[in-house]
């Protein structure tokens, strides 16, 4: 299902939605697909800003090789590529903040243009940052500049489609969350939810600015405003969705024909939550860190059964991957100092077992990419007893047991993956499209 054919039946009065994947690991991609092609559903998967840019972002991947990276694992699984859409998510002048403006925008408007040229055909306009020499009250830029800087982005984009003749039209999403990406803090006890005026001041100023520019019929294509509705999650709690406590948000969106809610950091929310989320209104639920949650839970788990498997068998050498984890993220320190604090204690359960899973930035590091690849080679060799599955993955030896899945430790993780993917794809409507 293509975003106009999304688009197409929401405006029908369809309460649906579609998941977007934010996230970059190879498992989670490969398990989205397999889910994907499983429960036959187009796939929405998104990179952000800081993780892939036209400098390679944090990942080192330009949009370019992000699709290419992306169509590469559809080759591996033979997931159709007509059903992949590619989003791109706060994209604006986010890791240009300490920047002047005319130059931050500059990198922006090259990001824009990158990202649109390499196939993507979802933009998240996200221009709420303030820049170095930005005028601000409280670190908050004025609503006008923040729509006139997104009306510049959007030119960008709609020009660059031009450019290169595709006939595929972008569609925009528009606002930010608050906070901004990185999350919430642990000491957070509440969640500023979006005000009714705030998101009617978001749709009009923008729409105001696009006319301005001339960009009507992009203005068609926004289909979505991202608001904070008091979802989120730190590193050991969640803020549920509280459907009385967005009301007067629903309401108002309502006043917009054609216009929907994406919501951002939905991760670890209750089925009962997610579906009340859709109901509302949010036809967009971007979900990431819990993915690599529940891959990180199999691995754990997959090495607890090592551990055991292994402690009277010297001919076979450990994997080491929980170990291997610990040194390398107490040496490297920079995708976690800012977010883990407290005690050696509270910082060593952060590490290994936080919601907000800063551990996802690991694994592609060499030293725990082969730990992963031994652990996998080992649990190969032998046979893992179905107790021991039992003990550590006990939804998983159901499946087992029921001949769902078989006893590879790749399909472990497939499954773990699957868990997760499941809900939403209930949570938005299930097979709605056959």
């Amino acid at each position: 299902m293509s975003l106009k054919n999304l688009l197409n039946k929401l405006n029908d009065g369809k309460r649906i939605g579609i998941t977007s994947i934010c996230s970059a690991n190879k498992y989670v991609i490969e398990a989205a697909m397999l889910h994907a092609k499983k429960y036959n559903y187009d796939l929405l998967i998104e990179s952000t800003s800081n993780q892939v840019d036209q400098f390679g972002g944090y990942t080192g991947m330009t949009p370019k090789d992000f699709h290419n990276y992306v169509y590469s694992i559809a080759e591996e699984t033979n997931f159709p590529k007509e059903k992949l859409i590619l989003g791109g998510d706060h994209l604006g002048p986010n890791v240009w903040q300490n920047q002047k403006a005319e130059i931050a925008m500059q990198n922006t408007f090259e990001q824009i243009a990158a990202y649109v040229s390499a196939g993507y055909t979802k933009i998240h306009l996200d221009s709420s940052f303030a820049l170095a020499d930005d005028e601000t009250e409280k670190g908050i830029l004025p609503p006008e500049v923040i729509t006139e800087r997104a009306a510049q982005m959007c030119e960008v984009a709609e020009k660059t489609k031009n450019k290169i003749g595709t006939e595929i039209k972008p569609y925009y999403v528009i606002g930010t969350d608050v906070p901004i990406p990185g999350g919430a803090t642990e000491n957070e006890n509440s969640i500023k939810i979006t005000t009714p005026d705030e998101l009617e001041e978001t749709i009009e100023l923008t729409k105001k600015a696009f006319y301005k520019r001339g960009l009507q019929d992009a203005w068609e294509r926004v289909i979505a405003v991202v608001v904070q509705p008091g979802v989120e999650f730190t590193n050991s709690k969640v803020f549920p969705y509280v459907k009385i406590n967005n009301f007067d948000l629903v309401k108002k969106i309502e006043e917009f024909n054609g216009l929907y809610f994406e919501a951002h950091s939905t991760d670890y929310q209750k089925f009962s939550d997610l579906k009340n989320m859709v109901n509302d209104h949010f036809a967009i639920l971007k979900v990431g860190p819990w993915l690599t949650f529940a891959l990180r839970e199999a691995l754990f788990s997959l090495s607890y059964m090592e551990k055991e498997l292994l402690k009277y068998d010297s001919k076979i050498q450990s994997a080491n991957l929980i170990d291997n984890i610990n040194t390398l993220m107490k040496k490297e320190k920079k995708y976690w100092e800012k977010y883990y604090t407290g005690s050696d204690e509270e910082i060593h359960l952060a590490l290994n077992f936080s919601y907000s899973d800063r551990l996802r930035y690991y694994w592609t590091n060499s030293t725990i990419n082969e730990s992963v690849k031994q652990l996998l080679k080992n649990l190969n060799q032998i046979k893992i007893p179905e107790t021991l599955i039992s003990q550590f993955l006990p939804n998983q030896y159901s499946e087992l047991r029921k001949g769902q899945i078989k006893n590879k430790p790749e399909e472990f993780i497939k499954s773990k993956i699957f868990e997760v993917l499941s809900v939403y794809h209930y949570a938005v409507g299930g097979n709605f499209e056959k």
